[in-house]
């Protein structure tokens, strides 16, 4: 971008008076143009059609069509469109939906104007930036990832309960009275559920993660 360049701004809110404080502290930068507005994720997308701004400055909790909503339907139509999620909030569902909507960055209403107007010439050139609170929130979101086989269902559970006794496809068929096809396709899921590569280390996992607490007496 030559110094010259503009970068085409637009602002997206359901509060009047936040749009237009927006403005005027962008107004100061002579490389940052607000070309327009909208009051919710529904008037973005409509304006995006008219105007395709480089930067849109996005609120995430709106009436109608809420930011998230709203950035996933741009990025689908224009991917060139970078969206900042600015708005009050840090809750873990409201930062992991904005980012996995496309959002390049998420920071708080309250950030000082010139980190903004820096925010948003990183965010034309591709580069991310996080507000520190919500960066927290991605990581401790990142930690409560669910232990290897939380997502097993019951007919697996009991399929890997027989497995970790030793038993053969054949004879889990014959004790769960289900096809030997249907076996396979059950110890196939567990595998990759569990990210093991063979019995063995499926069986080695079960103990480890204690998967094998369940009732099998009601088959």
């Amino acid at each position: 971008m030559n110094a010259k360049e503009t970068i085409k701004v637009m602002i997206v809110d359901d509060h009047l008076m936040v749009r237009d404080g927006l403005k005027v502290f962008l107004s100061i930068h002579d490389d940052l143009e607000v070309i327009a507005e909208a009051e919710d994720g529904q008037q973005a997308i409509e304006r995006c059609t008219q105007v395709q701004p480089d930067v849109i400055l996005m609120d995430v909790v709106m009436p109608n069509v809420d930011g998230p909503t709203a950035t996933t339907r741009i990025r689908a139509d224009y991917p060139e469109i970078k969206v900042i999620a600015l708005t009050t909030f840090t809750e873990k569902e409201l930062v992991q939906r904005a980012i996995k909507a496309g959002a390049i960055g998420y920071l708080l209403k309250d950030i000082h104007p010139d980190k903004l107007a820096t925010a948003i010439r990183d965010a034309h050139h591709g580069r991310s930036t996080i507000d520190a609170g919500a960066a927290q929130t991605l990581m401790q979101a990142a930690a409560e990832s669910p232990p290897p086989g939380s997502d097993l269902t019951p007919r697996e559970r009991e399929v890997l309960a027989l497995l970790v006794e030793g038993k053969t496809n054949k004879e889990i068929s014959e004790e769960l009275i289900i096809s030997q096809a249907t076996v396979r396709l059950h110890v196939s899921n567990i595998l990759s559920k569990l990210g093991a590569s063979n019995r063995t280390e499926a069986t080695t996992l079960a103990h480890k993660h204690n998967l094998l607490d369940i009732d099998l007496g009601q088959k």
